[in-house]
């Protein structure tokens, strides 16, 4: 009896081995075919063929297919611009300009948004698995100073590399110096975050609810009222607001740290948080205003999800 209850002993501790937290990558698509030109050997390690987890690519009928739907399908995980994806992957350096609109590169095809033009960009991505922590929303672009890929083609991006809210001077490729007390970043030009969270196939079923962000660095205190959470010097509702902007620098990764859903949390916008599940779709939404000052360029891999999940097996 000692021996057979030693044994039940061990079996369980070895299974639980087996299970565990894990890291997770997720991109449009199944995870497994992102284009290894954004993904060192280590993170290549996390991105796994999500479909032997069971999390399908196209489930239902959401997000449906709008006029701006560029990558994907009914059901399925997309990326939405509403400019054409005609343009070469600026972030290679090693790019090849053949003619007009003919390119050779690494990478993606592109859409661009270019200095005083407003758009978006727009990403569905499932959940490859069950998260158990903050949810990073990581989003890499291509950045250049107005109009300089035409001139210096593959080299603009070591010549005219730009960020976002930059303040651009009057000669070609140059920054503009400001004063002491005069803020060297144009906030208004700023791009604008929107994350959604909306239920999967393995879901228990929730109402969309907007993500929540920790400021970083901040001090990670879980503000809040009587009514829910409370934007705060800590934490910033994802809803597109003037107060959710972000900064980003040419080819670069810029990572949002959402604050992990708990069901029976209500957020800023009084919203029901849920549990979430592998399968669950996050819809991350990137708004260019009008007084951009640099040329965006983004394509369906740009915004990644990125965290610590349940292992599945």
């Amino acid at each position: 009896m000692k021996w057979l209850i030693a044994s039940l002993l061990a079996l369980v501790m070895v299974s639980a081995a087996f299970a565990g937290e894990d890291p997770y990558i997720g991109v449009v698509g199944n995870d497994v075919d992102a284009n290894d030109f954004y993904f060192s050997a280590k993170h290549q390690q996390f991105l796994f063929d999500q479909t032997l987890f069971s999390v399908p690519v196209c489930f239902g009928s959401f997000p449906f297919v709008t006029p701006q739907t560029r990558v994907g399908g009914l059901g399925c995980e997309q990326f939405r611009t509403n400019q054409p994806i005609n343009q070469p992957e600026i972030c290679d350096t090693t790019g090849v300009v053949n003619g007009v609109g003919d390119f050779t590169f690494f990478g993606e095809p592109n859409a661009v948004i270019r200095k005083q033009n407003a758009g978006f960009f727009e990403w569905f991505i499932r959940l490859p698995k069950k998260p158990d922590g903050e949810i990073n929303i990581v989003i890499q672009c291509g950045i250049l100073k107005p109009n300089t890929f035409a001139f210096e083609e593959f080299d603009a991006v070591e010549l005219c590399a730009a960020e976002t809210g930059e303040r651009i001077g009057t000669g070609f490729c140059t920054r503009n110096q400001v004063a002491a007390g005069v803020n060297p970043i144009v906030n208004a030009a700023l791009p604008k975050i929107t994350a959604v969270a909306f239920p999967g196939p393995f879901s228990l079923g929730f109402a969309p609810f907007n993500l929540t962000a920790y400021k970083n660095p901040g001090t990670y205190n879980l503000s809040q009222n009587a009514e829910g959470l409370t934007n705060s010097a800590s934490l910033q509702i994802l809803d597109g607001s003037v107060n959710a902007r972000i900064l980003l620098k040419a080819c670069m990764d810029k990572s949002i740290v959402s604050k992990i859903p708990v069901t029976g949390q209500r957020n800023v916008l009084g919203q029901l948080e849920a549990d979430l599940e592998a399968g669950d779709l996050i819809q991350v939404r990137m708004d260019i205003p009008i007084n951009n000052t640099v040329d965006i360029y983004c394509h369906s891999q740009s915004a990644k999800l990125a965290g610590i999940g349940e292992a599945p097996f």
